[in-house]
């Protein structure tokens, strides 16, 4: 089973620490602060109220045992800084770091951070592109240029076939699974009729995916999508 410690128990962090535990992995979630340590206590693996900055301390916290670091001290750039130059000293494999701002992103690739995030920043991201798309309520980024969108149906799509719907050849898009009430239909085949109430799982890049969404949502309804 693959060990997380969480360095940092706020918003993000205590989420993050929440979500690792939820998925069945080992978390070790680590604040200097008491609050937000009795605050998690018993919903995580262990819960531990320390100086992250101290090696001394990290040592005796068993943290060369750990596979991922997730430092996600708050506003103190300081302690942020320390703490990712301790784990990367002791030989932590992977560290992923939370940044407030570029310069502290840029400090902390420096100092180890395998990779560095900054969450606000990346939401807002991530909320400004799934508006573009009309319908849409979520967005993942598959790989540069590349989006799925999960996106409630057409309504122009509803009662047609994949096949006769011509995504593909239409607008470059792909529908990856189909979300009906509780079921997940994956690859559907050509021959699956859409039904109104779908969600969908579209993957395009983001030009193809606008057009998509914008040409469907201009025609009429009653053109049985062709």
């Amino acid at each position: 089973m693959r060990q997380f410690a969480v360095f940092g128990l706020g918003i993000f962090g205590k989420n993050i620490a929440l979500a690792l535990y939820q998925q069945g992995f080992m978390v070790l979630a680590v604040d200097i602060e008491e609050a937000p340590v009795r605050d998690l206590a018993s919903k995580v693996s262990e819960v531990v109220q320390a100086d992250t900055t101290d090696e001394k301390v990290l040592e005796a916290l068993g943290i060369r045992n750990f596979d991922v670091a997730i430092v996600s001290i708050g506003n103190d750039i300081q302690s942020s800084v320390l703490t990712t130059l301790a784990l990367k000293d002791m030989g932590v494999p992977f560290i992923v770091a939370r940044a407030i701002n570029e310069n502290h992103g840029k400090i902390l690739s420096k100092v180890g951070a395998d990779r560095v995030i900054f969450p606000e920043k990346d939401m807002a991201i991530k909320v400004a592109k799934t508006l573009t798309f009309q319908n849409a309520i979520r967005t993942e980024e598959l790989f540069p240029g590349y989006n799925i969108v999960e996106s409630k149906l057409p309504a122009v799509l509803a009662n047609t076939t994949l096949s006769k719907s011509q995504l593909r050849n239409r607008f470059g898009v792909t529908i990856l699974a189909i979300r009906r009430t509780d079921e997940y239909i994956v690859s559907p085949a050509a021959s699956e009729i859409l039904n109104k109430n779908d969600i969908i799982y579209v993957l395009g890049d983001e030009q193809q995916l606008k057009k998509f969404f914008r040409e469907l949502a201009s025609e009429r309804s009653d053109n049985g999508g062709s």
